[in-house]
């Protein structure tokens, strides 16, 4: 399949059942997101207005949260696909500048424990579970499809989780948006 040609996507997604928290397995990485990070997660609230709220997290070698927020919505309220475009505001410490992706589900587990999100020019890869690991059987054929979707596989990064990094409640943890910001617009990115 050649890169111009349509993404799949899921049809018929329960909303509700995905959101919550998604630990990242591996991903092509956006240019705004470190690469020398690790516990890499998203969480994701359904809104009333049917928006939903995004908090992207990752964990500094020393410990410190770098974390950025924004919101995503359905292209299409009235279509069946699984295509958002989601929203976050750079620079994080002082949000000045609307920057939008694609974020497009591809697929989901039947019991929603993960997914895998993409988007139309292939740029950008996530493979997402629910727990900090995936079943090496399950990863393979998320990496068959997303191959057959037209995406070169061979630059995604695993994502490591360390023992003990982020279990704590981090409500009241620092976070460094301006990390975060700085790293991904300056060269944070080693695979991108």
């Amino acid at each position: 399949m050649s890169a111009s040609s349509t993404l799949p996507t899921v049809s018929g997604l329960d909303l509700a059942r995905y959101m919550g928290r998604w630990y990242e397995i591996a991903s092509m990485p956006s240019r705004f997101q470190p690469s020398d990070t690790t516990n890499t997660r998203a969480t994701y609230e359904l809104q009333s207005d049917g928006n939903v709220s995004v908090l992207n997290e990752t964990f500094k070698s020393d410990g410190t949260l770098a974390s950025i927020s924004g919101k995503a919505w359905k292209n299409d309220p009235k279509s069946d696909a699984a295509e958002f475009t989601v929203q976050f505001w750079v620079p994080p410490f002082l949000p000045l500048i609307p920057v939008r992706g694609d974020y497009w589900v591809m697929d989901i587990a039947e019991d929603y424990s993960y997914a895998m999100v993409g988007q139309p020019k292939r740029e950008y890869l996530w493979v997402l579970s629910r727990e900090e690991e995936l079943g090496e059987e399950t990863y393979k054929a998320l990496l068959d499809k997303a191959s057959d979707a037209g995406y070169d596989v061979s630059k995604l990064k695993r994502t490591k989780h360390l023992p003990d990094v982020g279990k704590k409640d981090t409500s009241g943890a620092h976070r460094d948006g301006f990390w975060w910001y700085f790293k991904g617009l300056f060269g944070g990115n080693s695979g991108s």
